[in-house]
């Protein structure tokens, strides 16, 4: 059977544009191929479940952008589909004179982002969070939480409603591009063809770019976030989210207290190289995903370029003591025993050959594809109007909607960077209890 659109992975991404082309071409025929057996299945059901704000980000960057728009639009998506989330805010904490002055940064970036933030100082902080320690802080009002999987149910759900059809154990095997179709293999089932495709693979994104033929000047490196989940005493002292003030010098944001959609507090996550890709339990190790690393020339250069840092993320894992005081800087109350440990998650990290992080989203595109090669964080939050800028890169060329263009035997590729539940319950994450209505008070 040929496809208008076949999507290959159902993590929040691949569903957000699935819809997009849906809603923009009513009656299309559009597959969804995911190769495990439930929707969400890597990053998007192992994060935060944070819905981000986009104060970090570069201002006038369509990371910036997109991650305000998003907001807005996860959270218009969850009245509509009845989900619980709850803009409960965040607070950016600074615990010495040097953090206040990255603050004070942070907070002239706020405006030029146009995100809504207001400072507070010490008294009202102690007075907002009496459990929290610290000279100041920028509160973010519009930082939420919602469960992602549950998001990603209902736009499954809109996706059939739609006439798409969602295939899970649907594991590709073969990519081939040719005049005027894309085919793809797929384990156990028949060979697929469509006339345009979207790759959405996550820690998979540089093999299924190959296995299309082409060269990605990338790698796909896994970072383990380890996680620790308070006990039951925690429950209900924190009224917001609880983040440190990053420190520009070091490639991720640091050990952060979030409060769960089900009540839960977690802790983390550091970031630890993984042995696998998608490995969870701590000495998960995947030769494959080893031997590509290893043979890569920019994991070394990474690794020369973040060895102190390295290290004490290394030390972290191994001493739970250690991992305490990153959390203790902050919320001096807590205590060893307050750290329950909870299954991992995986950041997909993209590393260029120079060893350079690349932080920004990446597409790669040939006359029939797009492959999104790396969808950082905030990527969940931003999944609407990604889906709706791929789906606009689809409809922009030759394809089922107009006359089709015959490919160049040199495949030109061109590189663009811009800055019914039946999921398994993860071993050890919070659970999701039923609760009734909309946002949550």
């Amino acid at each position: 059977m040929t496809f208008n659109y076949c999507l290959i992975g159902g993590g929040i991404v691949g569903l957000a544009t699935a819809r997009a082309l849906l809603e923009r071409r009513p009656g299309a025929r559009l597959v969804v191929l995911e190769k495990e057996t439930w929707l969400a299945p890597h990053q998007t059901g192992h994060n935060s479940g944070v819905i981000h704000s986009g104060i970090y980000y570069a201002p006038g960057s369509l990371k910036a952008e997109l991650c305000r728009d998003g907001a807005d639009a996860t959270k218009a998506f969850c009245r509509a589909h009845d989900i619980p989330f709850k803009t409960c805010g965040k607070l950016i904490v600074a615990t010495d004179a040097l953090e206040l002055e990255r603050m004070d940064a942070l907070y002239r970036r706020s405006i030029e982002n146009t995100v809504e933030v207001e400072r507070i100082d010490r008294e009202r902080l102690a007075a907002m969070e009496p459990d929290i320690s610290g000279l100041g802080a920028l509160l973010v009002r519009a930082t939420g939480i919602v469960d992602y999987a549950r998001v990603c149910e209902a736009m499954a759900a809109d996706i059939r409603a739609a006439g798409g059809e969602i295939r899970l154990q649907a594991e590709v095997t073969g990519l081939s591009e040719g005049d005027g179709e894309v085919t793809v293999g797929v384990s156990g089932q028949d060979t697929l063809h469509a006339h345009n495709l979207v790759v959405c693979s996550g820690a998979q994104a540089d093999r299924l770019a190959r296995m299309a033929g082409l060269a990605p000047d990338f790698r796909i490196v896994p970072f383990r976030g380890e996680y620790f989940r308070l006990t039951k005493r925690w429950e209900g002292r924190l009224r917001h989210l609880i983040y440190p003030v990053p420190d520009p010098d070091l490639p991720f944001l640091g050990i952060h207290l979030t409060n769960m959609i089900d009540g839960s507090i977690t802790v983390g996550p550091n970031a630890m190289l993984g042995m696998a890709r998608e490995g969870y339990d701590r000495f998960a190790v995947n030769l494959r995903d080893m031997g590509d690393a290893l043979l890569f020339p920019g994991f070394w250069k990474l690794l020369a370029a973040n060895l102190r840092p390295g290290l004490e993320e290394l030390r972290n894992s191994l001493f739970r003591r250690r991992y305490l005081a990153q959390c203790r800087k902050y919320c001096p109350a807590l205590e060893l025993d307050d750290l329950e440990p909870i299954e991992a998650g995986i950041r997909a990290q993209a590393v260029g050959r120079d060893g350079s992080l690349i932080h920004d989203f990446l597409f790669l595109d040939t006359p029939r594809a797009v492959f999104v090669c790396n969808a950082p964080s905030p990527a969940a939050t931003s999944a609407l109007p990604i889906g709706t800028h791929i789906a606009q890169r689809l409809l922009e060329r030759p394809g089922p909607h107009a006359p089709s263009c015959p490919i160049e035997e040199d495949r030109p590729m061109n590189t663009t960077t811009f800055p019914v539940r039946t999921r398994p319950q993860a071993p050890g994450r919070p659970g999701l209890r039923p609760i009734p209505g909309r946002e949550v008070a």
